[in-house]
């Protein structure tokens, strides 16, 4: 087995991976964990969401894949799903943490200056403007989640695409580490996925689009997403389902059209194979269960 596929997968740091609701968001504190690993994170990966790190007091040694840095507050990373990456501080450091969902970062890519698909570290100087905005609006999203939680959610999303776009202001696009072969090739893959699965291409027509061979493009999935080529196109597929089920009133049959599947049956049983449930049954529980989650007092 190689190294890769050694690599821990987290839900958040510490708990077991699962499958993550759509529109997903969590905020914490780097030291909320602390009892789980005194400072110490060991190289991990989460497979649905990316993360906005930003230290804001302290500093350490950060690793994202092959790269190290040695760095002190203020420092911001953007890690997208999939990718390595882990941390040594001492326990006067902290960070807010802010993870995101893969199906939120990709409603929110068209709006922000920064490529979602590649990972990105940045440090700076505290005295600097641009570093007091991304303080006081990651403070902000801190404090809409202690008050709302996921109750919060257009609030939320708009600070965090304003945070996103600041990162790409800052330098993300210049700061970013060095890819192996493997992990572009992957991210490559990812991208070409994105806007090629309603059009259900074969594997060869990705192939052929990257200018690879099968067996090197199967293994690039293999070790970064854990998927084969094929499964990765069916998650795809899936993930927009989902979020077409949850925030629009369109029909199951329409909906299927839409993720690639022109037979309404086809699709149910699709659907049903991959969730346990048909599209109209779960539909129907997420909504009940958001009114009812919306339902807090005052």
């Amino acid at each position: 087995m190689s190294q890769k596929n050694e690599i821990p997968n987290f839900f958040v740091y510490g708990e077991p991976s699962r499958v993550l609701d759509v529109g997903f968001l969590h905020v914490e504190t780097v030291m909320d964990r602390k009892t789980l690993h005194f400072g110490h994170v060991a190289s991990h990966k989460h497979p649905s969401m990316g993360q906005i790190t930003y230290w804001f007091k302290g500093g350490g040694r950060y690793r994202i894949e092959d790269s190290t840095w040695n760095f002190s507050a203020p420092t911001i990373s953007f890690v997208p799903s999939n990718i390595i990456h882990g941390f040594e501080v001492d326990d006067q450091s902290d960070a807010i943490v802010v993870s995101v969902s893969d199906d939120t970062l990709k409603a929110l890519a068209p709006q922000v200056d920064l490529s979602l698909d590649t990972p990105t570290f940045l440090t700076g100087r505290p005295e600097d403007p641009s570093w007091k905005r991304v303080d006081a609006l990651l403070e902000m999203v801190s404090a809409e989640y202690a008050d709302r939680g996921g109750q919060g959610e257009k609030v939320m999303l708009g600070l965090i695409g304003v945070v996103l776009s600041l990162i790409g202001r800052l330098g993300g696009s210049a700061a970013l580490p060095a890819a192996s072969p493997t992990l572009a090739l992957a991210l490559s893959l990812r991208s070409a996925v994105d806007r090629h699965y309603r059009s259900d291409w074969p594997v060869g027509r990705y192939v052929e689009l990257l200018a690879t061979t099968p067996h090197l493009l199967d293994k690039a999935a293999r070790e970064i997403f854990g998927l084969t080529v094929k499964e990765l196109l069916l998650e795809r597929r899936l993930l927009e389902a989902k979020r077409l089920l949850m925030f629009t009133i369109r029909s199951i049959e329409d909906i299927g059209r839409e993720v690639g599947f022109e037979d309404p049956a086809y699709f149910s049983r699709f659907f049903r194979k991959r969730i346990g449930e048909a599209p109209a049954a779960w539909r129907r529980r997420n909504l009940e269960r958001n009114a009812t989650d919306g339902n807090v007092e005052a």
